[in-house]
């Protein structure tokens, strides 16, 4: 084992027991490891169908793709000189606790009352170690690239889930904190006709 496999497999070992300890403990709070209907399923496109959320992946996957962009430009704010692997060790750890927070009853409540998520139960297992993992690839890519493209990415990513889906991170953390009622009228225009809230 050369010498960088050596200092990393240590950083390694502490996110997966990071994330082991997150699916123990959404477990815990009820999540399922597959979603309600025991299902894997790669991709979920629809933000208003019962599966969102549920599947490997979905659009609020891109969500976590920005997360690791800002935690990799947060870390270098704070802590440019800490070696990557130990800001990586910190994204990480932030985005399980993320995770765990957004799966607790408190917030899953919140999501129901103030967003257009009103039938959502929280993710499954599969889902929540997946947005971990998209997280980390996020903040890979930050690493690799200059800052110019990182903006890039960034807007390209909310921009796009704005116009496909009328949600991204901006607006979801916005609806979390101070629902505007504008914004929400905007987003329940996007829903299907098929699809009434009780459906969801």
């Amino acid at each position: 084992m050369n010498a960088a496999l050596r200092r990393a497999a240590p950083v390694a070992a502490l996110v997966v027991a990071c994330m082991a300890l997150t699916a123990s403990i959404e477990r815990a709070m009820g999540r399922l490891w597959l979603g309600p209907d025991g299902r894997f399923g790669l991709w979920e496109g629809s933000v208003w169908s019962r599966e969102q959320s549920q599947r490997l992946a979905d659009p609020y996957s891109f969500t976590h793709l920005c997360h690791g962009f800002l935690f990799f430009g947060a870390t270098w704010l704070v802590a440019r000189r800490a070696p990557l692997r130990f800001r990586y060790l910190a994204a990480a750890m932030l985005e399980c606790a993320w995770e765990m927070l957004e799966n607790s009853p408190f917030v899953l409540a919140r999501y129901r009352a103030a967003t257009i998520e009103l039938g959502y139960v929280g993710d499954s297992i599969l889902n929540s170690m997946s947005d971990i993992g998209m997280m980390s690839l996020g903040f890979l890519v930050a690493s690799r690239v200059a800052w110019q493209a990182s903006v890039a990415l960034v807007l390209v990513m909310e921009i796009g889930l704005a116009l496909a889906v009328r949600d991204n991170l901006t607006l979801n953390i916005l609806m979390l904190v101070h629902p505007p009622a504008a914004v929400r009228a905007w987003q329940e225009a996007g829903r299907p006709p098929a699809q009434t809230s009780t459906e969801r």
